[in-house]
């Protein structure tokens, strides 16, 4: 393809992200379609580009207003993922002498808000938790792409041997930090045609939402629920963990999601896994359960603010009024949850988000209304799933398991674990 008809083609996909209708990844999956002639690379050079330009809007929207011609081509030309050379061949004259003015400014002395580039309203509360040296951290973490995290299938292959597969066909991998389960592999490799993949010894997983499968510790012939199941990561994670034996429901309010599940199914070799969708929290067929259940993952809904790595556009389509509509939403579906358990049940709640409104806030709301169920710290409950001691004390803080994209690579993760009594 032409250089310019690519720059073309990148100007196109940012304009329409930048309406912030839908979801960048189902506006980037759409796009793909309309243009099936596309390559494996001219792809990545797209979404990346438009990736950069959602993580760090308002710089490269400043940065734009000296040049000249349309915004978003502009834009697209800032935030250029591609080869330097062919993005060269695309531009003219007065965009190349514009480009080098540009790559002359000093970018530390912007203003602080073209640095960290959050909105306001997000900046304040994770200044107040994490202090001014953290904050900037996080800042800098989160407007960077993220690796590919796996999960191995243990009912299917062990983790060195599927990083001995992955290395024979040229991907190199490292165990992830703190998941026993994980291999993280740098960039976005394509590995969808890989025989670890299709033979179901591996799936794709951030390590966070491993380790809350981890927490949940479900066991032999349990009858378990993934409550808020979605696409079923984690429900198949606890399928494995259960060596395929008991009853592991999948409840979501989306049929569309449930369906997603079922390849991933077929391929992890899980029978022991029953989709099922829900009308709303308080459904009869959960009604049916109660006080029957041994283990409860909750992994509700939330502003998703912990995967912006992944997922730039959520700062900028997320309000803080849509948090506290979360917050109350989170609480009914954890307060009906809670009535699947039978005494001696295990509950986790767990979140993508960095906000303590949906995370302590939620946890702490729960606790005050139902002295039947008991905190089990997280540090302890890491420990008994075989995470070593000091690895668990990174990963807690105040009896909470706490994931922050700059301190432990992965995603922006919360759970709360609680025992119901006896």
């Amino acid at each position: 393809m032409h250089p310019n008809a690519l720059l073309e083609l990148c100007a196109e996909l940012v304009d329409s992200l930048l309406l912030f209708d839908k979801p960048a990844d189902a506006l980037v999956s759409d796009f793909f379609r309309a243009h099936k002639a596309l390559g494996q690379r001219e792809r990545h050079t797209l979404a990346e580009t438009a990736y950069a330009v959602l993580r760090k809007r308002p710089l490269l929207q400043h940065l734009a207003q000296s040049g000249r011609g349309p915004m978003a081509r502009r834009l697209a030309i800032l935030a250029w993922a591609g080869n330097e050379a062919f993005l060269r061949g695309a531009l003219k004259e007065e965009e190349l002498q514009w480009l080098k003015q540009v790559e002359k400014v000093d970018r530390s002395k912007l203003p602080e808000k073209l640095r960290h580039n959050l909105p306001d309203w997000l900046v304040d509360p994770l200044r107040q938790r994490l202090g001014d040296e953290q904050f900037w951290q996080l800042a800098d973490a989160v407007n960077e792409s993220a690796p590919l995290d796996l999960r191995v299938n243990l009912l299917k292959a062990k983790r060195e041997d599927v990083q001995a597969a992955l290395k024979a066909k040229g991907f190199e991998s490292a165990p992830t930090p703190y998941s026993p389960w994980g291999l993280r592999l740098d960039g976005k490799p394509a590995l969808q045609k890989l025989d670890v993949f299709t033979s179901g010894q591996v799936e794709v997983q951030d390590e966070g939402s491993q380790l809350l499968s981890l927490l949940t510790e479900a066991k032999r012939g349990e009858m378990v629920v993934d409550f808020c199941a979605g696409a079923g990561g984690k429900t198949l994670a606890l399928g494995a963990s259960m060596r395929n034996t008991g009853r592991l429901y999948a409840f979501d309010v989306s049929g569309h999601r449930l369906d997603k599940l079922k390849p991933r199914l077929a391929r992890s070799g899980l029978s022991n896994v029953y989709p099922v969708q829900i009308s709303n929290e308080r459904d009869d067929r959960i009604k049916r359960l109660a006080g029957k259940i041994d283990r409860v993952l909750v992994d509700a809904p939330c502003s998703g603010l912990g995967t912006l790595r992944r997922n730039p556009d959520l700062k900028w389509r997320q309000t803080p009024q849509g948090v506290q509509e979360l917050h109350d939403k989170q609480l009914a579906i954890l307060n009906s949850a809670s009535r699947l358990l039978k005494p001696g049940g295990r509950l986790v709640y767990a979140t993508c988000s960095l906000l303590d409104a949906e995370n302590e806030a939620v946890a702490r709301e729960f606790a005050d209304a139902h002295p039947d169920f008991t905190l089990l710290p997280a540090q302890d409950v890491l420990v008994h799933a075989q995470v070593e001691t000091g690895q668990a004390a990174e990963l807690s803080e105040g009896g909470f398991l706490r994931l922050w994209p700059h301190r432990h690579r992965s995603d922006g993760f919360f759970a709360a674990v609680w025992e119901r009594n006896k």
